[in-house]
């Protein structure tokens, strides 16, 4: 679960270690809801802008939120789907040693080159069919058809529709596409979001939490698929994890509504 802040990817294949298959495929379904590295730029974007007093606080406030869903998740699937005696779980950890230069030199390298990797193919890919789909007028009514799902949760626009849309790719995508859309750098974005599409604090809220919540990147629904061999439970992952992003996100903008006016 902890490797899950860095990247669910490997957070998942992690689970291996767990001899109770139940209590496996609990940890495999419950582990997109920690947030990634990759959920980092959305939540520094907007809460920058619009929590920008407080915005340490909120952004750790994501991290809460993604840990209390994940337990209540568990044990609702402890409850129901994977009924039955979870297992004792020990792991004898090696001793900690002092890191060494070479070592942290290492480890950034090979983590530098893997996000210089996926900036260069997986973003800049889906950023430049951003870029040709709104060129040729196509990726408006994408969003128009998508955006009245989300109005209950407060952003119903089709920007905002089309940028989940393609964080399904690579959550990391949304802050790009949103970028793309506005024709505006990382730091004036928050301000174009807020003066065209009229989001308040309220809204970027429910928006960052539907963002924590909703289904991970395709790249750890392949994960899952590989682990649990079977396609069964990527797709309850995908809905899931949706409709549970939905829930939240609907109940803080619309509760919100009613304490703000």
């Amino acid at each position: 679960m902890i490797l899950g802040f860095g990247c669910n990817i490997p957070g998942i294949m992690a689970t291996r270690t767990i001899e109770n298959p139940k209590d496996r495929l609990t940890t495999i379904l419950i582990n997109p809801f920690m947030s990634c590295g990759a959920r980092l730029p959305i939540f520094v974007l907007l809460a920058g802008y619009f929590f920008s007093a407080h915005a340490g606080l909120v952004v750790f406030s994501m991290y809460i939120i993604g840990i209390v869903v994940a337990i209540i998740a568990a044990l609702v699937f402890r409850k129901t789907l994977f009924r039955g005696v979870s297992s004792h779980f020990v792991m004898e950890l090696p001793p900690y040693r002092l890191p060494t230069i070479k070592g942290v030199l290492t480890h950034m390298w090979e983590r530098g080159r893997l996000f210089l990797r996926k900036a260069g193919t997986i973003i800049f890919g889906v950023v430049l069919l951003v870029w040709l789909l709104g060129y040729t007028g196509a990726l408006e009514p994408i969003g128009r058809a998508i955006a009245p799902v989300f109005t209950p949760c407060g952003f119903g626009q089709w920007q905002a529709a089309v940028s989940l849309f393609f964080g399904f790719l690579a959550k990391e995508v949304v802050v790009g596409t949103m970028g793309t859309l506005f024709a505006a750098e990382e730091g004036v974005l928050g301000g174009a979001i807020a003066a065209q599409l009229g989001w308040t604090p309220l809204v970027a809220s429910a928006f960052m939490v539907f963002c924590l919540l909703y289904v991970p990147c395709v790249a750890a629904i392949a994960t899952i698929k590989s682990e649990t061999n079977s396609w069964k439970w990527p797709i309850f992952t995908i809905f899931y994890t949706t409709a549970i992003a939905w829930i939240v996100a609907a109940l803080i903008f619309q509760i919100g509504t009613l304490f703000i006016g």
